[in-house]
């Protein structure tokens, strides 16, 4: 828009120096020139200051002494117009002390005419230009908005369908152990039965036979049922749930850096140790933070609980920390609990040598 309105004051003042040429014939000519290019560069740069304000009205001051700045007026008067102090220009009736010829007055007033065109031109111009970017930023806000809710209902749903995936798993899991699992056990037993039973030296291969293949499809159930049930539980979700029983009490951070391929034995450890240790809190803790830290490192698996209350000693072993140690022992892992006035803090390792699949 300030190249516009360059544009705009350098056709101005084509028509002033125009009316300045033809009616002064000497060096006040060149001084009223400059005198108001000076001015109006200045009141472009100072706009909306009353510096600019101050010199815009002493240049129509000068009109009383010097009657050639009468024909540099329409210039200034563009400047006064984007002000909007038009009220400045009034000094230049000064010019009325002075004998002036008719061609002065009409090039004045051409000029006057010229600049309240050009401005109104520029000025509405600058306004729709003003209204288009506005569109266009309100566009981009909208669209931005737009993304982030299309961006939030695809990872709700995202986690509707992981959820939902988890749950048939589970559901499919339970379905085999209860019906393909029992068959398969009362046929072994069946099996086995027979072969005690079994008089007939012909059949006794057959029978082994039969059970051998009982149990590899026994082995390939159990196996299918525990990649299933693993990858069933969501671990971090699990630890979020429980949280969100504590959370009018205390203050909890939650830092997870975990392979998702986890076994589910040691999920399940994890998950019982965070629950107990949440129960104890709400039972014996003064503090009003919980940090919960779950981190897995190449050669085993770190589990850090602690909060900020005051506990000094372990008065002694409840069934809630013996019920920690079996779970520890029972996936191969080693926990500690350690009491300080800064808080109580549990620390749990497990190997991963002792729990690949």
């Amino acid at each position: 828009m300030h190249i516009n309105r360059l544009f705009e004051k350098i056709g101005i003042l084509l028509v002033c120096l125009m009316g300045l040429i033809y009616s002064a014939q000497n060096i006040t000519l060149i001084i009223a020139a400059l005198i108001a290019v000076t001015v109006s560069s200045l009141a472009q740069v100072w706009a909306g200051r009353k510096a600019a304000w101050v010199l815009i009205a002493c240049c129509a001051a000068l009109c009383g002494i010097m009657p050639e700045m009468l024909n540099m007026m329409p210039l200034l008067m563009y400047d006064a117009l984007w002000e909007k102090k038009p009220i400045l220009l009034l000094p230049a009736a000064a010019f009325m002390i002075h004998p002036l010829n008719v061609s002065r007055i009409c090039f004045a007033v051409v000029g006057f005419a010229v600049a309240i065109i050009m401005f109104s031109r520029v000025s509405k111009l600058e306004k729709k230009v003003d209204t288009l970017q506005q569109m266009r930023d309100d566009a981009a806000e909208n669209n931005l908005a737009l993304r982030d809710r299309n961006e939030a209902i695809t990872l709700a749903q995202d986690s509707e369908i992981h959820i939902a995936t988890l749950k048939e798993r589970n559901r499919i899991a339970r379905e085999i152990h209860d019906n393909v699992g029992h068959m398969l056990t009362r046929s072994l037993l069946q099996a086995g039965a027979l072969i005690v039973i079994n008089k007939d030296e012909d059949m006794k291969e057959p029978l082994e036979s039969l059970k051998n293949t009982l149990d590899t499809a026994m082995t390939s159930i159990r196996s299918s049922v525990h990649d299933l049930y693993d990858d069933s539980i969501d671990l971090e979700k699990s630890i979020k749930d429980s949280i969100r029983t504590v959370d009018e009490r205390f203050e909890v951070k939650l830092d997870m850096d975990t392979d998702s391929d986890m076994p589910g034995r040691i999920k399940l450890c994890i998950l019982g140790v965070i629950k107990e240790s949440l129960s104890n809190a709400v039972k014996h803790s003064n503090g009003d933070k919980i940090l919960i830290s779950v981190q897995e490192h190449p050669a085993f698996y770190r589990l850090l609980i602690q909060d900020n209350g005051s506990c000094t000693k372990i008065s002694q072993t409840g069934i809630g920390l013996e019920n920690m140690q079996e779970r520890a022992r029972s996936a191969g892992g080693v926990i500690n609990f350690t009491p300080s006035p800064e808080g109580f803090r549990i620390f749990m390792t497990i190997p991963k040598k002792n729990n690949a699949d």
